[in-house]
């Protein structure tokens, strides 16, 4: 039961941002390579949830004080949620390693998070520094502000699970992209961080690398639908905007 309940807590951003490199790879082939794309797709909250949710250290509460702003606004992490500053990341990328398609791919990967966090009630900045305005589409609410479990009701509550189930599902159309015969072919020749790693490395393990961010959405997917529908029997609002009980941010 332990193991259960603990493992939702665990993630730091909904599986749709884990299932997006693999759609965007099938589609864009050898102009892209996963691993930067996995990396972007991510980095937006792995530099800011953990602020968001809070955390304890040595007895002592570590949270920003208004979680919600400080996520996606600004004075605070909004600018991470901005294509802006997924084009100066990939720029600095480029500057210092001299590879466009890294390059390239981690600002794509940066640039979708920002594009479909523009989903919840909360929005991102898509014109910063230009714009301080939150565009937002409020399909769900935004509930980081209440906690990661909260948070997770929330979402697999609402519009949110329809989200994830449509990004898996174009993520199983995008299947070829696990294939070891479609990895050596078109993703290990353009990688050159892979192919320094493959010194070292056995070729299982650079494809274990290749298909983590598909296995690890999918187990944190069916992580949180067994915790909020099985262990906790959530109610499921499929209203625009939705979960009604959540006071959502806008």
């Amino acid at each position: 039961m332990a193991v259960v309940t603990l493992a939702p807590d665990a993630t730091v951003s909904w599986t749709a941002h884990d299932f997006e490199p693999y759609v965007i790879q099938r589609h864009l082939g050898g102009r892209v390579t996963l691993l930067p794309l996995y990396i972007g797709s991510l980095g937006p909250d792995l530099l800011t949830k953990w602020y968001i949710y809070g955390i304890s250290l040595f007895g002592v509460e570590i949270r920003a004080d208004n979680p919600a702003f400080f996520h996606r606004g600004w004075p605070g992490a909004g600018f991470t949620h901005s294509p802006f500053f997924a084009l100066a990341v990939a720029l600095v990328v480029y500057l210092i390693f001299r590879n466009g398609v890294w390059a390239f791919s981690l600002g794509l990967g940066l640039c979708a998070h920002a594009v479909t966090d523009i989903l919840d009630t909360n929005g991102t900045m898509l014109l910063f520094p230009f714009s301080l305005e939150r565009v937002s589409v409020g399909a769900w609410a935004y509930a980081g502000e209440l906690g990661r479990r909260v948070d997770g009701f929330a979402y697999y509550g609402s519009l949110g699970l329809v989200a994830d189930l449509a990004a898996l599902a174009l993520a199983l159309f995008s299947w070829r992209v696990l294939r070891r015969d479609y990895f050596e072919s078109r993703v290990l020749p353009r990688d050159p961080v892979l192919r320094f790693a493959g010194r070292f490395l056995p070729s299982e393990a650079l494809l274990a690398v290749h298909r983590f961010g598909f296995v690890f959405g999918l187990s944190r997917l069916t992580a949180w639908l067994i915790f909020v529908y099985v262990l906790h029997s959530n109610p499921l609002d499929l209203s625009w905007g939705g979960p009604s009980w959540v006071p959502a941010i806008e």
